[in-house]
């Protein structure tokens, strides 16, 4: 009877050490599941800030390529290869970031390839700055060659002008220039023998004399005369012979032209003009001209 009530405590006790490695048991795997849901809770959370920080990371870099790109550098082939480049990794790695949850080994591969086309992105951006660097320093030359053109020109121009300047100035120097001058009437008999007249009915000849004042540098040898008439009523008097010539920068009409062998001697030259028409009463006006400028002029009055 004794023996009986002995053993039935022990027997309560290992149900009892039973129960309590079954709750502990259990608790463990509570505690282990919880564990494990909540490192794989973690994990989650960090793979979606990494793929957060990977995709501001993508806009960052696209932004930095058209912050680049607008300054509209006109880029070779070479460079405009690297920029569609760029933008085709950034496309690829967008869509590998948008597929959802990504494994560790996916989510570092994308960390690798944004750090690569980050330093890609750098180095594209130090090249096009260069670029600009050429580009700006090409412009500032071709500005200032430009300016320096446009006052080589202006020089030149100038030069030019001031060497027509002096040309002319050496040809109006150089032309010959009437001393003295008179002209005459004279009336010419059929037998040949001639004599001064001042009557207008019984001329018929002119005797036109002028010297050439001393030129030293007036070129030595045959200069062309040419020989303006004009009658009393002002009109220029022309022939079958008269023709046209320059002078004073203007193109006029001749009477009569003839020539001069200049030595700078002093000498009187004298060109007789014959006129088939007869001479009205009053003033004619005898203009001479050389070497492209008037020599001088004369005239004389008929009764």
């Amino acid at each position: 009877m004794e023996n009986q009530t002995t053993q039935e405590p022990k027997k309560n006790s290992n149900v009892i050490y039973f129960l309590v490695v079954v709750i502990v048991a259990l608790l463990g795997t509570d505690v282990y599941l919880y564990m494990k849901k909540n490192n794989s809770d973690t994990r989650i959370a960090v793979q979606s800030d990494e793929k957060t920080k990977l995709q501001v990371e993508l806009d960052s870099l696209e932004a930095q390529i058209e912050q680049v790109n607008s300054g509209k550098v006109k880029m070779s082939a070479e460079l405009q290869a690297k920029n569609d480049s760029l933008r085709t990794k950034i496309k690829v790695l967008r869509g590998e970031l948008a597929k959802g949850k990504l494994t560790a080994e996916e989510l570092s591969k994308a960390q690798e390839d944004v750090k690569q086309l980050r330093y890609f992105v750098t180095k594209y951006t130090v090249d096009i700055e260069e670029l600009r660097k050429e580009n700006v320093s090409l412009a500032t030359e071709r500005d200032t060659l430009k300016t320096n053109l446009t006052t080589v020109s202006a020089k030149a121009t100038d030069l030019e002008k001031q060497n027509q300047d002096l040309n002319t100035k050496v040809q109006v120097a150089s032309a010959i220039k009437v001393g003295a001058a008179s002209v005459v009437g004279y009336k010419v008999k059929k037998n040949g023998k001639e004599s001064d007249e001042t009557k207008a009915k019984n001329v018929n000849k002119l005797k036109i004399n002028f010297t050439v004042a001393s030129n030293a540098v007036a070129a030595k040898g045959s200069h062309d005369i040419f020989i303006r008439i004009i009658d009393p009523i002002g009109n220029l008097i022309t022939t079958n012979d008269s023709g046209t010539f320059n002078a004073d920068s203007q193109d006029l009409q001749y009477t009569y032209k003839t020539s001069i062998d200049y030595k700078d001697d002093g000498v009187n030259y004298t060109v007789d003009w014959m006129y088939a028409q007869p001479f009205q009463k009053g003033t004619y006006t005898v203009l001479l001209y050389a070497d492209g400028y008037t020599m001088g002029k004369t005239s004389v009055t008929f009764k």
